[in-house]
């Protein structure tokens, strides 16, 4: 009797697992994203090439902006013609903060919902007169963009977690600026490098962050405040030392709309493939 009540206790115990397994959900459910820079190697060796290269790796949204030889009007019916939509495109801070004109033809011609800036210009440390400008310049453009139908988003680089007060330079950033007009874009990579958790500062801000560099950073690398460093300390998800699944956890939880792989790495044709297979891989 007490070996048939072992038997029916492990049987049950196998069908929970077996029934858990069959739960469990993928924890990435967003469309594939591309940063276009990832193929900055690529681009002037043929366009229609590389996008079918981006195409035949599933991806169906970018973040990029006008290409060097090649009309925006052109770039436009050919990203149509191979189902990728262009969800933001980048802005050069002084040319933004001069004009918003041209970045939102940019982006009305190429269907961008989303403007992102991703370096603020800067001697040396980060220090606070240049953050209280960047709120400025922010603030104003962001106005000007959202008056167009067009978020702005400021990605940080890095350099931004310069000490203040009880925070960082970054939390300055956060505060000061409209959420009407401006919000973020988290990069992993320059999250974790200068020794911030990304999960812990999605969920700090949690109605701030709008789009996602998935980026992971190479094993045993020691960060710093410069932001800056060799592209092949990019590795693909899943190999480097972010935790990437509590990232894209709490970016779900916080409402982050779009993710796009930037891989700055001269091995991206190889590492791309395998980050796409990771975080499909991941399960709740």
């Amino acid at each position: 009797m007490k070996q048939i009540i072992r038997m029916m206790c492990l049987l049950a115990a196998t069908f929970t697992y077996q029934q858990s397994i069959g739960q469990s959900k993928p924890v990435y459910t967003n469309p594939i994203g591309l940063q276009a820079y990832t193929f900055r190697g690529s681009w002037d060796k043929g366009i229609e090439a590389t996008l079918d290269t981006i195409k035949n790796l599933g991806v169906t949204e970018l973040e990029g902006g006008p290409i060097k030889g090649m009309t925006t009007e052109e770039l436009r019916k050919q990203l149509d013609k191979r189902g990728i939509k262009m969800v933001s495109i980048g802005a050069d801070y002084k040319k933004l903060a001069e004009s918003s004109e041209q970045t939102i033809k940019d982006a009305k011609i190429l269907g961008a919902k989303y403007v992102m800036v991703a370096w603020i210009p800067h001697n040396g440390k980060f220090d606070l007169e240049t953050a209280k400008k960047a709120v400025a310049d922010f603030n104003k453009a962001g106005k000007e963009l959202k008056e167009a139908g067009i978020e702005l988003t400021y990605h940080n680089h890095g350099y931004e977690f310069e000490p203040y007060e009880d925070g960082t330079l970054f939390d300055y950033l956060v505060k000061n600026t409209n959420p009407e007009y401006v919000n973020f874009e988290m990069d992993l990579l320059w999250t974790a490098f200068p020794g911030q958790d990304p999960a812990a500062l999605l969920l700090k801000y949690p109605t701030r962050w709008k789009l996602m560099h998935l980026k992971d950073l190479k094993k045993g690398v020691v960060g710093n405040l410069s932001g800056g460093t060799p592209t092949t300390n990019d590795v693909a998800l899943g190999t480097g030392s972010i935790n990437i699944a509590a990232a894209l956890k709490a970016a779900k939880q916080v409402g982050v709309k779009h993710y796009f792989i930037e891989d700055e790495s001269p091995s991206y044709l190889k590492q791309i493939p395998q980050t796409i297979a990771y975080i499909k891989g991941l399960k709740e």
